[in-house]
């Protein structure tokens, strides 16, 4: 039997490409099986100190995210010696990746387009794996989906079970049973809103396994390979962005399909985007939702960040202030010259959307993203060498596709 840690963009294809194998899995997932329109309750809190993007729930952060199918980081594994360029097209074509009809792109975005492209920028329709037939734009990508009109991994999870895979929600890992630097199997906790969750080893249970696979994500992954004394998380990438913007009037952006376009600077991305921070804070100025054009400056950040005592810590480099610096200007100007009133423009605070590079390739996981202890994988954000800058949901899923092959062909 393969024990899988975690449902969403790493574990979910594993599961089902296992599952259609006729192999034993087991999915372990901490979050509950939820409707996806009521993703945006399953958000993970942070403190004060850093806003990371994050849920638990099964399908993972998939469930909120924006949709994008962007291929990143294919060189940089090329370079380390792992092809994923046929896993790549494998998973695209598995999620239709497409850039949507030109009858799903609403004014705001059309407008931001069209002055990058009067202003020579590197612009295009953003890949995404949203189905056009499907989607009423609400403007609710990141909080989950109305219409259920795109991928997750949620729909991979729901294959694997109608193919035989055991799917153990609201349940916790809480260790990582080894013997001889060999994996042995799990310890999990029945997460329960009325047990005292510091008493880590109450009411656990052990599913015995020589194969296990971490795709928990890079924090939670992290965690669990510090405590069997692997030296995970020491350091951290999380994408880091913001989201400036101001008033429009009548826009009705708000209500657009989010970051519909890709514009690709040297140092940075820029993608339409509404955020909701905007709102509040264009609100004191008497400003509406309908009235906000905004856009999302996001940057390969440096990874100065890590793990300690089961909490994030993150830093950013002068370097990724620049960046970001840099984008917001060109982002400034998109949005002036889009006739958002200039002095009405605010920006939300540092932000993270895909945290990664705990369990790196060539440093915690070796090709085959097996860790020091034998028959313990980790397939998830943790094992990216460096930040994409862009989202990394396309290269995870090829990551695990590529990883499914290796163990249908090695153990089974």
């Amino acid at each position: 039997m393969v024990v899988i840690i975690g449902s969403g963009s790493g574990g979910g294809i594993l599961a089902m490409e296992l599952a259609l194998a006729n192999i034993p899995v087991t999915i372990i997932e901490k979050g509950p099986f939820i409707n996806i329109k009521d993703a945006f309750n399953f958000y993970d809190e942070f403190d004060d100190k850093i806003d990371l993007l994050k849920t638990s729930c099964v399908g993972g952060s998939t469930v909120v995210a924006a949709g994008n199918g962007v291929r990143v980081l294919e060189k940089e594994l090329n370079d380390l010696g792992i092809n994923i360029s046929n896993d790549l097209d494998e998973v695209e074509k598995l999620l239709s990746i497409h850039q949507m009809n030109d009858n799903c792109f609403g004014e705001g975005t059309r407008k931001i387009m069209d002055v990058a492209k009067d202003l020579k920028l590197n612009v295009e329709k953003m890949p995404k794996f949203i189905r056009d037939d499907d989607c009423i734009p609400c403007g609710r990508c990141s909080l989950g989906c109305l219409q259920n009109a795109k991928w997750s991994a949620m729909d991979f999870v729901k294959i694997a079970i109608d193919n035989g895979a055991e799917l153990l929600c609201n349940t916790e890992v809480i260790d990582i049973a080894i013997d001889d630097k060999k994996v042995k199997g799990v310890y999990v906790r029945k997460n329960d809103e009325d047990k005292d969750k510091n008493e880590d080893y109450n009411n656990k249970d052990f599913i015995k396994s020589d194969l296990v696979i971490l795709a928990a994500g890079a924090v939670d992954s992290a965690i669990l390979l510090q405590k069997i004394g692997i030296k995970a998380g020491e350091k951290l990438f999380m994408d880091s962005f913001v989201t400036i913007g101001g008033k429009l009037e009548n826009i009705k952006f708000n209500k657009e399909i989010q970051m519909n376009a890709l514009i690709k600077g040297k140092n940075f991305i820029l993608s339409p985007h509404y955020a909701r921070f905007l709102a509040n804070e264009l609100k004191n100025e008497g400003i509406g939702q309908k009235d906000i054009l905004g856009i999302m400056i996001k940057i390969p950040d440096d990874n100065y960040g890590k793990i300690r005592d089961g909490k994030v810590i993150k830093e950013n480099s002068i370097k990724d202030i620049r960046f970001i610096a840099e984008g917001s200007a060109t982002a400034g100007a998109i949005l002036v010259e889009a006739g958002v009133d200039p002095n009405s423009i605010v920006s939300t605070n540092l932000r993270g959307a895909h945290p990664g590079g705990t369990a790196a390739i060539g440093e915690i996981v070796n090709k085959n993203l097996e860790s020091e202890i034998n028959g313990l994988y980790v397939s998830d954000a943790s094992v990216l060498p460096k930040s994409p800058g862009a989202p990394p949901i396309l290269t995870i899923l090829a990551l695990s596709k590529r990883l499914s092959k290796y163990i249908i062909k090695n153990y089974f």
